[in-house]
């Protein structure tokens, strides 16, 4: 079982930067695919960021230019840091691992990230 604690989401006028923390229960990352989701009021979850086992980043459209995904494997931690936000931006935003090998796959509490025009 896999536990994933997210913080650092919260109010920012658009314009601003966040950075969104996400800390594993354990030395996942060789494992698993970290990602991060958002959900924004009477829409579907949809993918922002991943980061893969070899490192490299997969971004959405949207965001791509103003959020980037790191990690630190010896914090067990992965990061979003969002700069340039907008109002669009406001939603639930996600921490995921997934096991593709296994089909494993956990999601964090998530936290709220409010944009304001």
């Amino acid at each position: 079982q896999v536990q994933l604690v997210e913080s650092g989401g919260g109010l920012v006028q658009a314009g601003g930067s966040l950075r969104l923390s996400c800390v594993a229960s354990g030395s996942i990352f060789s494992v698993f695919v970290m990602g991060w989701y958002r959900q924004a009021p009477g829409r579907q979850r949809e993918l922002v960021a991943r980061i893969i086992r070899g490192g490299s980043t997969n971004y959405a459209d949207s965001v791509k230019g103003r959020f980037t995904m790191s990690r630190d494997n010896a914090k067990n931690t992965v990061y979003l840091q969002m700069n340039s936000l907008k109002p669009e931006d406001t939603a639930v935003y996600y921490c995921n691992a997934n096991r593709i090998l296994n089909g494993d796959n956990y999601w964090g509490q998530g936290t709220q990230v409010t944009v304001s025009s």
